[in-house]
């Protein structure tokens, strides 16, 4: 009897994993799926498409500065005192980013029930939600920290040739208005630090005064601000607030308003139109304070366009794709996957635009 046998790089098996891949990791991955848009949505992270079909390996794009002139009043005249348009211009390189799994060799193969091409597109789909929401963490941050469970290494300085850039005098905050080396363990994350951030993004910017100003997501037509905590600075927030208070933040995002969208989904709670949120990723440190020990986390206060990412094909017409290979005359199954993308904080004119990062002291409670 005949049958149909899928072999190792057979075209049909590329470009479905290719196909279940480019589906599997936005989906898994936490900013993809809850913070992620194209280009003119109101979303923290904008998804630049235009390499997808283009060659390049470059993508730029530009801010229009609110005009500033003076008005002109009566009979005066206006020739002349016409005002320029002012553009800063940002952008972001893309580049390779490969991985890739060693299915054994045929007797390995052989003794196990598990479809081995089925268990390593789930695991590949897996580490590549991770490798993207670590990059974007590191990229708001404009660090890599001391997280211990991440993939990239220590020092890690960033990817295609778009460095982490740390956050700006202006969008750099520290609880209590202390610095890094003041940091004391007892400033931690309070209602009162968010209170803060609000006012210090609307007041920030605009007009005259040629600073970005951080924009408020639109989430069915009310205007929201995310902040992106680590459960350490979840936990004292929570320590902190009496049960009733908790309990009203939490009530919040229980409205129809809430439900809908995915930037509320799994959040904690809303505070000061805040959309709250936490995940262990968030980037710490071990080393503020007077002495250098004080444990902190940089939470991510986050409005439109706070980061920038952009794809280009591999060839296939996907964002990722799959190679098998065999090696040792054919004994051993090799499959890799591979994408081409490029991720970055948009900055104009030297300034953050759409995020701030605000560090507090955040440790393990005691028991």
């Amino acid at each position: 009897m005949s049958r149909t046998i899928v072999g190792v790089n057979d075209p049909k098996a590329v470009k479905k994993y290719s196909a279940f891949l480019a589906v599997d990791a936005p989906r898994k991955s936490y900013w993809s799926k809850k913070f992620t848009g194209k280009e003119g949505s109101s979303t923290p992270v904008t998804k630049i498409d235009r390499l997808e079909n283009d060659a390049g390996e470059y993508v730029s794009f530009d801010l229009n500065t609110q005009l500033k002139m003076k008005p002109v009043e009566g009979d005066d005249l206006l020739e002349g005192k016409e005002e320029n348009l002012t553009f800063y211009t940002d952008g972001l390189y893309i580049d390779q980013m490969r991985g890739g799994i060693n299915a054994g060799g045929r007797m390995t193969r052989k003794r196990t029930i598990h479809d081995l091409r089925k268990v390593g597109r789930a695991r590949q789909s897996d580490w590549w939600a991770r490798v993207m929401d670590e990059l974007h963490f590191m990229y708001a941050s404009g660090a890599r920290g001391i997280n211990t469970d991440y993939i990239f290494d220590p020092g890690y300085a960033g990817f295609a040739g778009n460095g982490l850039t740390a956050p700006d005098s202006l969008h750099h905050m520290t609880a209590g208005g202390k610095t890094k080396a003041t940091l004391a363990a007892t400033d931690k994350m309070t209602l009162s630090g968010i209170d803060q951030m609000v006012a210090e993004a609307d007041m920030m910017g605009g007009g005259t005064q040629g600073q970005p100003q951080i924009q408020p997501i639109r989430i069915e037509g009310e205007d929201h601000f995310v902040l992106l905590m680590n459960p350490y600075q979840e936990y004292d927030v929570r320590t902190n607030t009496s049960t009733g208070q908790w309990l009203d933040i939490q009530k919040a995002l229980a409205t129809s308003e809430g439900k809908k969208s995915p930037i509320c989904k799994g959040g904690l709670g809303m505070y000061n139109n805040v959309v709250l949120h936490k995940h262990k990723a968030v980037i710490r440190f071990n080393d503020y304070g007077a002495g250098g020990n004080v444990e902190a986390a940089r939470s991510l206060f986050l409005g439109e366009q706070a980061l920038s990412m952009a794809y280009g094909s591999p060839g296939t017409g996907l964002r990722f794709d799959w190679h098998e290979e065999t090696r040792d005359n054919g004994n051993i199954l090799i499959i890799s996957t591979y994408g081409m993308f490029g991720i970055n904080k948009v900055v104009f004119n030297g300034l953050d635009y759409g995020i701030m990062a605000y560090d507090t002291a955040a440790a393990k409670p005691a028991a």
